[in-house]
């Protein structure tokens, strides 16, 4: 794979500005289970999102952008570190969500994008779901909570611990339970074993949530509200933002928006034509808008860059079904939804926007994985990576500032639920080396649901007749309507040995 390991440093001062100007912050907002088809700048007309349109209409918009998995915990694995998941846990890959005891999944001794920030002199903090773990062994929520995001280049971090709908319902402010009592320990009791806290009451509407295991830290569990998720992350962020000084900041927000369970805030329910997972929507858009008011606030609005983007693409739960059947279509004409390979789990919406630098309302068809951000941080902040610490990234800053001539990035990897299905893309070609999409079994019968044909389904099924592996040619085909593996062997059989290489760890 060609990788651009150094940005010429004449280069970054062209762009930041001059050697003695104060270096760019930069927020990065992560999305959960946002699709491509789920902002109005996208396509979308039962939801309408004007703050992130408008980021992208005095920005840049990517249609070739990519999560590295189509899973929420291997994707960001990805994000954080620059290498593919299924390199993680010692070559055995990160492949499903994290479960409640899991051990923090990054080894602290790798580089993040966090660390990058840190190392160059910024003030570093991240806000929302963080789904990578805690501690050594096994997490048994005992405090502190370390290894943790402080150990990972945060100085500070505030959110839900695993997901919105997974236990504990607490929040996490650096090691601690928000509101912590350190005489009234969580203790695990079982699923809705005896003294486990109950949960709060939510419409079917809402969506699933795994009953609790937990008893203890009391305080923490009567601080937490469902519906007020959203505010207290962005209340805490722009607190975050607007008290920074000197120094450049980096944020992560990781957004809760659109994960099941559906709970905006009673302010933006029924905004949208699309439902709880509409409004959901909407509330996410709330908060990007005050992103970037908290930045304004202080000044810094035109030395920031900020980056939207999304997990994975969309899934059709509860919210994803009610609002495909009031017209929504929350990965677009995309084939495919989240857990699984085709292009509707994984090509997400990717938006920049760095005033006086990316130039406004410009669009991209760049190649790019989430993967890319730690070469592509480490650019902006002037640091050159190793081999070893660039792992699988490329730096992209040329395609948000620029408009290069060729790709920068020309191959990619993506895991879904299944380690079977891992697929390899290259230049306009995508190899799936197995039928279906590798990820849950509803997935096929969405099709029927979203609309979205293939040649190997029908009526929502697999066709018996279907080839026993997938190449689509992107270019000609991006909703992937049609399975062309039996009429290019050739092609078959190089992506398949480029595929094995990477499966074998020898690229």
């Amino acid at each position: 794979m060609m990788k651009l390991t150094r940005f010429p440093f004449l280069l970054v001062l062209l762009i930041v500005g001059t050697a003695t100007a104060k270096q760019p912050n930069v927020v990065l907002i992560f999305a959960d289970d946002l699709g491509y088809g789920d902002l109005s700048c996208y396509g979308a007309t039962k939801i309408q999102t004007p703050h992130i349109d408008q980021l992208a209409e005095e920005g840049r918009k990517f249609s070739d952008a990519h999560s590295s998995s189509a899973v929420c915990t291997p994707s960001r694995y990805g994000l954080l570190t620059g290498q593919y998941p299924f390199r993680a846990n010692d070559g055995k890959g990160i492949w499903k969500p994290t479960g409640l005891e899991t051990p923090l999944l990054i080894d602290t001794d790798m580089l993040t994008i966090a660390d990058v920030f840190k190392r160059q002199g910024y003030d570093t903090a991240a806000f929302g779901k963080w789904h990578l773990g805690f501690k050594e062994g096994e997490n048994d929520w005992q405090e502190p909570l370390r290894p943790g995001p402080q150990d990972l280049g945060f100085d500070y971090y505030f959110g839900m611990p695993v997901v919105n709908s997974a236990p504990p319902y607490a929040y996490v402010e650096n090691d601690h339970f928000y509101g912590s009592d350190p005489e009234d320990p969580l203790i695990n009791v079982g699923r809705q074993g005896p003294g486990a806290h109950p949960l709060s009451k939510l419409p079917k509407a809402a969506g699933h949530r795994t009953p609790n295991f937990y008893k203890g830290q009391t305080k923490a569990y009567e601080l937490f509200d469902d519906y007020e998720v959203g505010t207290k992350l962005a209340e805490k962020a722009t607190d975050w933002i607007e008290t920074r000084d000197e120094k450049p900041f980096f944020v992560y927000f990781a957004a809760t928006q659109v994960h099941h369970p559906f709970t905006p805030a009673e302010r933006f329910q029924g905004t949208s034509q699309a439902g709880l997972y509409g409004d959901f929507a909407h509330e996410l858009d709330w908060i990007v808008g005050e992103l970037r008011q908290s930045l304004e606030a202080i000044g810094e609005a035109d030395n920031t860059l900020i980056i939207f983007t999304s997990d994975n693409g969309g899934m059709f739960n509860t919210g994803g079904k009610a609002a495909a059947k009031l017209g929504h279509q929350i990965n677009g004409d995309l084939l495919g939804s989240k857990f699984g390979v085709w292009e509707g789990g994984h090509r997400v919406p990717f938006i920049a926007w760095w005033p006086g630098k990316i130039a406004a309302g410009s669009e991209s068809d760049q190649l790019l994985s989430n993967v890319d951000l730690l070469a592509t941080f480490a650019a902006i902040a002037g640091r050159e990576l190793s081999a070893e610490e660039q792992q699988d990234s490329i730096n992209l800053l040329p395609a948000l500032v620029g408009e290069p001539e060729q790709p920068l990035r020309t191959e990619m990897v993506v895991t879904p639920n299944q380690p079977s299905h891992m697929a390899l893309r290259k230049g306009k070609w995508m190899y799936i080396p197995a039928r279906g999409d590798g990820g849950f079994a509803t997935n096929i019968a969405a099709t029927r649901l979203a609309g979205t044909p293939n040649s190997d389904i029908k009526n929502g099924k697999l066709k018996k007749s279907a080839p026993r592996a997938q190449l689509y040619d992107l270019e000609a085909d991006v909703n992937q309507t049609t399975n062309v593996y039996s009429q290019y062997p050739e092609v078959v059989q190089q992506l398949a040995a480029e595929l094995k290489a990477y499966q074998s760890h020898q690229k």
